[in-house]
Order: structure tokens, then C-alpha cells, then sequence
């Protein structure tokens, strides 16, 4: 077994940073063709006619094809390459924006979405894990945060490309180029950053333990001095005989491997599963999926819609950069405990303002100072989850697993986080026809069960080694119990 690694003579090389910023351009076209949708949904619904369920489903199908692809991801990233995976996932998109935006009726363009939604869920777990991988224990949860900083600048992007769009048509369902309606081609620009990813990525270098694990230990020393910087041969054999330790202890991965515990799967795995179901059942995606209707549904009009949304992209853009900042300095826990806590004081008080709505003509109106304080309390609501569980989540995913089951385990978190995603924007529509005080109460209570879940079960992984996850140890607050999620399933606790 190879001796205790050390990060000293790990450093953030130029080389680094590009590699990083590369890879986390997946999390950009996670969040440009997740989002970009928000500005065609009033236009989609009168284009076809659409009962509010068909809308919900128009919207979130792609969110179903999203658990596919991060489920098939982990397995496509094993056995061809992370590198590989990320041109599939460029390949689909490009593939499937065209497709969705030449759409002849709402069944092809169900389809369309739904094959974007794979290569979402590619881009959306390929990243996380490359970056983690190729990262130096002691700056992982910083560089991580690139992730989920790329996905708020793709959907601040889309929201702003919807804007323009819609500006210069006159409005999502005008006509703008050839003769097609603006909602189009605004379905169709997914295509450019998706074309720009995949040229970039196919530049990019394998991961040194992707290599290390097909016995590419040459290949792999290189990726750790040129990429991760490292100088000291002694401490590059270290780390490669580290990775080789772990591949040793590796079967082909399948889905049994997750499989051990009291309640079927191991309890890192059922952690990352809740992380990312809480992650989502809070209504986030809601603000970025819907936020031009929501705002229009109180009132305001369709360019002031657009324009809200897009100040609320930029907020969560503001919200990235301190968590990006924090995240090294005061550890993901207690990130995800602040922002759980901000989000569930800010969800009731959105709740209370859309329970203040009367109907005018037939449309719901906030009176008085309510509509501001929504609106004040949807942008607070941002600020909470942008500087806790939008990065936090994706950098713990990248990092929680033990080696051995690391592939399947983030596939499965994240089509668990894509279903969850699914279902909240599936029934949205339907739930703000019934009353936006429903929908935003119910995110709220989730809101406050991820806050006793995260403290009462989820350890700190703040600056271990990728190889020690196996047995990583943190001490609940509450208790004094450290709680071990080893290998082999069980869960040893020690006072």
C-alpha cells in the first residue's frame, strides 16, 4: 500500500486552470440548454395549444432524458474516457438543438428535448468528476466550483440570448430570421456553445486515473506534472502507485457494487442520492425554468419578465463567486447548512407575498409592496442556494465516492437529481394553476428537511485525497460520533 499522500507539491498551474475552465464548459451547456427554454414557454403553449400538463412535460421532458444520460454517463466515462464522453455529449447537443428548434409538432419536439436531456446529463456529470480528478486535494472544492459557475453563466446567457431575441422579434412568437418565430431560434443557439465545447474538449487530456486504471502509468505521470503541476518524481510515483492501489482493489464496476448497508445501497451512496434530490426539490430550477411566466403571472409584462429573469441570472452569478470563494475556507457543510437555512426563511416569505394575489381580468395581481418583496425574496432565495447548494453539491458529488464505485455512484446521484428535477417542473404548471402559495410552501418545507438531513448526516470532505474516500471520517455536531462509510458498506461509528 502506498504511504500517505501529501499536496505540497501539488500547485494551480496556467495549464490547470484552462484544463478546469475546458471540462466545467459542460456545466455551461448544462445550464444554457436547461435554461433557454424559459423564454419559448408562453410561445410553445399558444404554438400548439397546450393543456398546462402537456406544457409541464414539453418543459421537463428534457430533464427525463437528462437521468438517462447521467446514469449511462458514468458507464460511457469508465470504459472509453471522460474525454470521449464529453465529445458525446457536445455531439448530442448540437444534434438536438437544431432538431428541437425545426420542430414540425409537439411530438418530435418532445423527442428533440428529450435527446438534449441525455447530453445534459453527459455534460452535467461528466465535469464535476474530470475536475475532481485532475484537481490537487487542497484547491479541488475551488476549482470544482468552476462547474457550477460555468452552469450559472450558461443560464445567465440563455436568459439574455432569450431577451435579445425576443427584443428584436418583438416578442418570443413574432417572426424573426427566415421566416421561423424568435421562441426557434432561441432553441436553436444551444447549437454554438455546444459546437464550441466540443472543440475545445477534444483538446483536453485524459484523466491521470482514467490512464493509471488502463495501466497508462507513463501517460498518466505526464497529466500530473504538465496539468496538475507537480515536480517531484517520488511524489508523482506516490500518487500513481496510490491510483494503482485503488484499481487493484476495483472490479468492473457495475450497479452491485453500490449495493450493501441497512437499506439496500451504502450509505455514501444514499447520501449522494439525497443531496441531490434536496438539491432540486427546493423549486431552484423553477425560478430559471419558468421565471419569465411566473413574473408575467403577477403582472408584469412580457419585456419586464424577461428582464427580471435576467437579473436573477445575474444575482446567481454574484451568489457563485462568493460560494467559490468560501468554499475552501469554511468547508461544504457548512455551506449547505447556510443556504439551507436562507432558502427556507426566503421560499415562506414567497409563499406569504403569492398567497396576497387577487384576479384582475382574469390574472393574478400582487397589491401594494408585495410584488417587490417577491421579487426581493425570489432574488435572496438565488443568493442562498447559488453560494451553497448549487457548487457545494456538484463539488461533494465529484469527491464523496471511493474509487471503486466512483463512476456508477455520481451516474446514479445524478439521475437522481435530474428525476427530482423533473418531477418539480413537471407539476409546477399544474401547482401554480391551483396557487403559486402552494408550490413555493411545499419547496420551503423541502428546504428545511435538507437542513436537518445535512445536519445530521452528511460528514465534511474539505481537503482529503480523492484515494482516502473510502473511509473518510467527520464528527456530527450534535453527537460526537464519527461516522465512517468504508468500502465494504458498513457503517462503524467510534467515540
Amino acid at each position: 500500500m502506498a504511504e500517505p499522500l501529501t499536496v505540497s507539491d501539488e500547485r494551480v498551474s496556467p495549464k490547470l486552470i484552462w484544463t478546469v475552465i475546458t471540462a466545467a464548459l459542460g456545466g455551461l451547456l448544462f445550464g444554457f440548454d436547461s435554461s433557454i427554454v424559459n423564454g419559448t414557454v408562453e410561445a410553445i403553449r399558444d404554438q400548439f395549444s397546450l393543456h398546462p400538463t402537456v406544457l409541464g412535460f414539453v418543459v421537463s421532458c428534457a430533464l427525463l432524458g437528462a437521468g438517462v444520460g447521467a446514469w449511462t454517463a458514468g458507464i460511457c466515462a469508465d470504459r472509453i474516457g471522460r474525454v470521449k464522453t464529453m465529445l458525446v455529449a457536445a455531439v448530442i447537443l448540437f444534434i438536438s438543438s437544431i432538431g428541437a428548434g425545426l420542430a414540425f409538432g409537439v411530438i418530435d419536439l418532445i423527442i428533440w428535448r428529450f435527446l438534449g436531456g441525455v447530453g445534459i446529463g453527459f455534460a452535467s456529470v461528466i465535469a464535476p468528476g474530470y475536475i475532481a480528478e485532475v484537481s490537487p486535494a487542497k484547491h479541488r472544492g475551488r476549482l470544482g466550483t468552476a462547474q457550477q459557475m460555468a452552469v450559472v453563466l450558461g443560464i445567465f446567457i440563455a436568459l439574455l440570448t432569450s431577451a435579445l431575441l425576443a427584443r428584436v422579434a418583438g416578442g418570443a412568437a413574432e417572426e424573426l430570421w427566415f421566416g421561423l418565430p424568435a421562441w426557434r431560434w432561441m432553441l436553436m443557439s444551444a447549437a454554438v456553445p455546444s459546437l464550441i465545447y466540443g472543440i475545445l474538449a477534444a483538446g483536453l487530456p485524459e484523466s491521470p486515473r482514467y490512464l493509471a486504471s488502463r495501466g497508462r502509468s507513463d501517460d498518466a505521470r505526464v497529466v500530473l506534472h504538465e496539468v496538475v503541476g507537480m515536480r517531484d518524481e517520488a511524489a508523482m510515483d506516490a500518487r500513481i502507485d496510490a491510483m494503482l492501489d485503488t484499481v487493484k482493489l476495483e472490479r468492473r464496476q457495475s450497479f452491485r457494487d453500490l449495493l450493501g448497508g441497512r437499506y439496500g445501497l451504502l450509505p455514501v451512496v444514499w447520501i449522494g442520492i439525497l443531496l441531490s434530490v434536496f438539491q432540486q426539490l427546493v423549486g431552484i430550477n423553477v425560478i430559471f425554468y419558468y421565471s419569465t411566466t411566473l413574473w408575467q403571472a403577477v403582472g408584469f409584462q412580457e419585456g419586464d419578465s424577461f428582464t427580471i429573469s435576467v437579473i436573477t441570472a445575474v444575482t446567481n452569478i454574484v451568489a457563485t463567486i462568493i460560494a467559490i470563494m468560501l468554499i475552501d475556507k469554511v468547508g461544504r457543510r457548512r455551506l449547505l447548512l447556510t443556504g439551507a437555512a436562507i432558502m427556507t426563511v426566503t421560499l415562506a416569505t414567497m409563499a406569504v407575498a403569492f398567497s396576497q394575489a387577487y384576479i384582475v381580468d382574469g390574472e393574478p395581481v400582487l397589491p401594494g409592496s408585495w410584488g417587490p418583496i417577491a421579487l426581493v425574496a425570489a432574488n435572496l432565495f438565488v443568493i442562498g442556494f447559488g453560494i451553497s447548494w448549487g457548487p457545494a453539491v456538484w463539488v461533494l458529488l465529484g469527491e464523496m465516492f471511493p474509487n471503486r464505485i466512483r463512476a456508477y455512484a455520481i451516474g446514479v446521484a445524478g439521475a437522481a437529481q435530474w428525476l427530482a428535477n423533473f418531477a418539480v417542473s413537471a407539476t409546477f404548471p399544474s401547482l401554480a394553476d391551483t396557487g403559486l402559495q402552494l408550490a413555493y410552501g411545499l419547496y420551503g418545507l423541502f428546504a428545511l428537511l435538507s437542513f436537518v438531513f445535512v445536519f445530521f448526516l452528511v460528514p465534511e470532505t474539505n481537503g482529503r485525497q480523492l484515494e482516502a474516500m473510502a473511509d473518510f471520517t467527520e464528527k456530527t455536531p450534535r453527537s460526537g460520533v464519527s461516522q465512517n462509510f468504508p468500502a465494504d458498506g458498513s457503517q462503524k461509528q467510534n467515540r
